[in-house]
């Protein structure tokens, strides 16, 4: 029997860069705090069965996080601001160089709600529709005026390719979403894209992430001889500008507001007129930093050092 590598493990970490803002689910506030190298891991399901099975020898639990401060996507006519993301997903490597990723129960991605420029006034506004414009004329009020979208998952990631993470230019994996559109006169269930519809990303590196290596304590404390390795991967930008955007549903009562989202937006829109971009991600590959020799328990002794470390 053998070890998965130090080099598959960097390359699943690279690969995980580019997911730090493409899965959003709500507020990307902590839910624990962490000790020390530990505190990017503040959600990694390290109970999860999959990664308690893991032996350290044939399988390797790990925890992977990745944040992104800033980045914009473009939809046909409209950018928008991405907020803070952050990513956290448990990964368990087989010594075939296969994986599975294991999400935490909350979601593998929290992330801020961002605020779309202008509003409902620069989404559909103005117009020749007297319907329209009844609502346009009720927009004094910045309350009702405003517009947060929040980019959601659509479906389960595929299409990974671990060799395209070692390198730029290359789509890394694929993954669905689509984005959810909040304002009084929108309603609750304005989506641009569906679960059956969605908005294809395949991101990829648009320059390569600085490397370091840090060894921690098992409850976090840094340590030159610690029982943790971390993998810091720094500096990276990712993005996508091939995909389609479909046209928006749900907008308005029974939909009503849906061609006006559409007209004003430039939806539905082909790939080559859309684009996200990711800014300076920051992405955390932690592990036992001798998995082997925790064998046959890798996974609960990564589960054991992690509680250590809660606050």
């Amino acid at each position: 029997m053998r070890s998965v590598s130090n080099r598959t493990r960097i390359g699943v970490l690279a690969a995980l860069t580019a997911f730090s803002a493409v899965l959003s689910t709500g507020s990307a506030a902590a839910q624990t705090q962490l000790n020390g190298d530990w505190a990017p891991f503040d959600r990694c399901p390290v109970d999860a069965p999959a990664m308690l099975a893991a032996d350290g020898i044939e399988t390797i639990a790990t925890c992977i996080s990745s944040s992104s401060a800033t980045g914009s996507i473009t939809l046909g006519k409209s950018q928008v601001p991405t907020g803070n993301t952050d990513l956290q997903l448990g990964v368990v490597q087989r010594s075939d160089g296969t994986n599975t990723l294991v999400a935490p129960a909350g979601g593998a991605l929290t992330a801020d709600q961002a605020t779309v420029p202008g509003g409902l006034l620069g989404l559909m506004c103005p117009s020749s529709v007297p319907f329209v414009s009844a609502i346009c004329r009720q927009l004094t009020d910045n309350n009702l005026n405003r517009i947060t979208a929040t980019i959601e998952p659509a479906g389960a990631p595929r299409d990974f390719n671990m060799v395209a993470a070692f390198s730029t230019g290359e789509p890394i994996l694929t993954i669905p979403v689509r984005i959810h559109l909040k304002n009084p006169f929108l309603g609750d269930k304005c989506y641009i894209g569906t679960t059956a519809d969605p908005v294809l990303l395949r991101p990829q590196n648009l320059n390569a992430p600085s490397l370091s290596l840090q060894r921690f304590a098992a409850d976090g404390t840094r340590d030159d001889e610690g029982e943790m390795g971390r993998y810091t991967f720094s500096g990276a930008d990712q993005g996508d500008a091939t995909f389609a955007v479909p046209g928006a549903s749900g907008c308005g009562v029974a939909g009503l507001l849906d061609w006006a989202v559409n007209l004003k937006t430039g939806l539905p829109s082909a790939s080559g007129k859309n684009s996200v971009k990711l800014d300076n991600t920051s992405t955390y590959f932690g592990s036992p930093y001798d998995p082997a020799g925790l064998a046959p328990n890798e996974g609960r002794k990564l589960s054991e050092f992690w509680h250590s470390a809660v606050r």
